[in-house]
């Protein structure tokens, strides 16, 4: 029998461990699942990208603008410019970020449990190493994807050149800048999105511990579960919260990140470049462009995402 200290804390019985999971059928439905959210909820991160790279002397200069821009001139399908380069390197990239998760968590939980911490505590460390963990081995996938996807995005607004979808963009950046041209931003986008996942997947486990703690609910096993409906609610309001953690701590980053990767060839400015003309246009405040649809998309999406990646886990649960 394996021993207790090897399993991962199951806090108000809520939780699927990793070993218990039918891994074949969890990326073959994970696959689906989370395509359909990122239909659901992509136009939010085009509305973020045009607010971030938006000239000073851009007429559209706030969320709502920016979606009426789009719809005069492109419709409905302008806001899923760069759709299908996403889809199809999302599924890569989720299938080696959610196995990282995983396996590091699981790991972490082993590694913190000597140590006799609180659950909120031990939730938000093991938790936090697999997030940054994950988020650093998937970037390899996602920073060429992230790259194409963006100038599909900005296309023809503020300035920026017109492509003939993303195979035209990837060629075009390769004949420009060789491979590394995909990696425009890499630097910026692992110090962006690894402590970003390490906030969100530390916030996110250690807010449902305390929710859990005041619903009454522990690790005791003989307690009757709580029902689904409790279990989604706790984990959407940690998901909730997770977002809006994250998306204030890292939007700076992504600001600065996003106006890297979607500059033209022929201007290549630095990174304090772009942290000067931002300040100089607006202020400090210009580090923040975007923040309401970043923080609504980070939100919306780690919302969605955990109650979708909770719910594919209980479907893909192995029998006792």
């Amino acid at each position: 029998m394996e021993a207790p200290s090897s399993r991962v804390p199951s806090f108000g019985q809520s939780e699927i461990n990793w070993d218990k999971l039918d891994k074949t059928k969890f990326y073959g439905l994970g696959a689906g699942i989370f395509t359909g959210v990122t239909v659901a909820l992509y136009p939010v991160s085009v509305i973020k990208t045009r607010l971030q790279v938006a000239s000073k002397d851009t007429i559209e200069r706030n969320a709502f603008s920016v979606v009426r821009g789009i719809l005069k001139t492109d419709g409905i399908q302008g806001l899923y410019r760069g759709f299908g380069t996403v889809v199809t390197g999302a599924i890569p990239a989720r299938i080696i970020f959610l196995t990282a998760l995983e396996a590091t968590k699981e790991a972490a939980f082993r590694m913190v449990e000597p140590f006799k911490l609180s659950e909120p505590t031990q939730a938000a460390i093991a938790n936090g190493i697999a997030g940054m963990t994950a988020s650093l081995f998937s970037q390899a996938v996602f920073v060429p994807i992230d790259v194409v996807s963006q100038k599909l995005m900005v296309q023809g607004y503020s300035g920026h050149a017109r492509y003939n979808g993303g195979l035209d963009v990837a060629r075009k950046i390769i004949k420009a800048d060789g491979m590394r041209g995909l990696y425009r931003g890499f630097g910026l986008s692992v110090m962006t999105y690894s402590p970003s996942s390490a906030v969100w997947w530390a916030s996110y486990g250690s807010s449902q511990r305390i929710v859990w703690s005041f619903l009454g609910q522990g690790t005791n096993l003989e307690k009757a579960p709580p029902s689904q409906l409790t279990i989604v609610s706790v984990q959407a309001v940690g998901g909730i919260i997770a977002g809006a953690t994250a998306s204030c701590v890292t939007t700076p980053l992504d600001t600065i990140k996003t106006r890297l990767q979607v500059m033209g060839h022929e201007k290549r400015p630095s990174t304090m470049q772009v942290v000067k003309t931002l300040i100089a246009d607006d202020g400090w405040k210009g580090l923040y462009r975007g923040l309401g649809p970043r923080f609504f998309s980070m939100s919306a999406w780690g919302t969605s995402m955990i109650l979708a990646y909770e719910y594919l886990k209980r479907l893909c649960a192995k029998d006792a």
